[in-house]
């Protein structure tokens, strides 16, 4: 009795991975094409996001103070940041306005004198490189002038969440300038918006955001969710206290040394200690150059004082405030800066630190304790 012939399976299982591995990759090829093209409108969601977090945690806070439901702890939150900005705006929007100006005029008259004794040693910076032509080069110059105000706003308003990029085209560059800063304020708008939203019902998204994930890995991604949720609460706050105390030290050490403007060289250098190691270097420049005027010990000192709270800020305050948080060496965070800041520009520089924050834990939690678990 002869054997009947041997048909394979129609369907052999190493055919289905092969088509099941072919697919993860076209599906993750098609994921990174998706987040380049739109990654400026995923930075500003991750914008969003973090001011939810920021909101969740003063929520969080206040019910250790006031036994009511979360929603009225939300409510009385956003009722109190709201009274702060425009009180700040109403009392102090005019101090800041006037000391801004002035040291907009200082650092540039202060850039030029440094620019003209780095010219006498033989060494020449062109401060005017890429801006506009002035009225001396005739037609010309006026349309390059209009073509660097149009490229301004262009450039503007194609920042994150923009709606209107093709309207500046059709109705000229004094438009384009409007429209920009609609669009400036649209985008804190959407941020504000999606931050009430998200803080109102947290546990609405996480469970959704789970939904998405196959039920057995859905534990671990319950860990990665509340595991980044906690250590960017953790950073930010810790980031908030820093960013204060610089303002304060700052602008403490610059008055008493009578240098002018110190309210807005501490305001601009507690805003840009948002962004590390990049951020307090620009700060101290604009310290600097503002503090030229002043003479040669007007310059000691505010260096002084720059480099006593840089000094306090990097072996004080960052150490104690984000050991819970962020436990990363500072070449490797400049190196995510730079990385990131190639990619997405200063989006990608200014969300730098809590875009690695997540990345550490997704690393924590999927990489290494996966390797830990294979090893044992």
């Amino acid at each position: 009795m002869t054997a009947p012939p041997f048909s394979p399976p129609a369907n052999p299982p190493g055919a289905r991975r092969l088509a099941a591995a072919g697919i993860a990759v076209v599906a993750f090829a098609a994921a990174l094409w998706l987040a380049w093209t739109a990654a400026a409108t995923l930075l500003l969601i991750f914008s969003g996001i973090l001011f939810a977090v920021f909101l969740d945690g003063l929520t969080r806070g206040l019910g250790y103070l006031l036994p009511i439901g979360r929603g009225w702890r939300l409510t009385l939150v956003c009722l109190v940041l709201a009274a702060l900005a425009l009180g700040l705006s109403a009392f102090g929007g005019a101090t800041v306005a006037s000391q801004a100006r002035d040291l907009g005029t200082t650092v540039r008259q202060q850039s030029e004198t440094v620019r003209d004794w780095l010219k006498e040693r033989g060494v020449e910076i062109d401060l005017s490189q890429g801006a506009p032509a002035g009225d001396g080069q005739g037609g010309e110059g006026k349309d390059k002038k209009e073509g660097g105000l149009a490229g301004l706003a262009s450039g503007a308003l194609k920042s994150p969440g923009s709606l209107l990029s093709d309207a500046g085209s059709v109705l000229g560059p004094a438009a384009s300038v409007v429209l920009a800063l609609f669009n400036a304020l649209g985008n804190v708008l959407v941020i504000v918006f999606l931050g009430v939203a998200v803080a109102a019902d947290p546990g609405s998204y996480r469970d959704g955001a789970l939904r998405l994930v196959p039920p057995r890995h859905r534990e671990k991604g319950a860990r990665v969710l509340d595991g980044s949720g906690e250590t960017l609460r953790h950073w930010l706050f810790g980031q908030l206290v820093t960013m204060a105390a610089i303002f304060l030290l700052t602008w403490a050490g610059l008055s008493f040394l009578g240098i002018g403007g110190a309210l807005i060289l501490g305001l601009q250098a507690g805003l840009l200690a948002f962004v590390p190691t990049i951020g307090p270097l620009i700060a101290g420049l604009v310290i600097v150059l503002s503090s030229l005027a002043s003479g040669l010990n007007g310059l000691l000192g505010a260096l002084g004082v720059y480099l006593a709270v840089q000094a306090a800020e990097s072996y004080g305050l960052t150490p104690f405030i984000q050991r819970r948080a962020l436990d990363l060496p500072a070449a490797t965070i400049f190196a995510g800066q730079l990385l990131l800041g190639v990619l997405f520009g200063l989006w990608g520089v200014a969300l730098a630190l809590p875009l690695v924050a997540v990345i550490k834990v997704l690393l924590e939690e999927l990489y290494i304790e996966d390797g830990a678990e294979a090893e044992a």
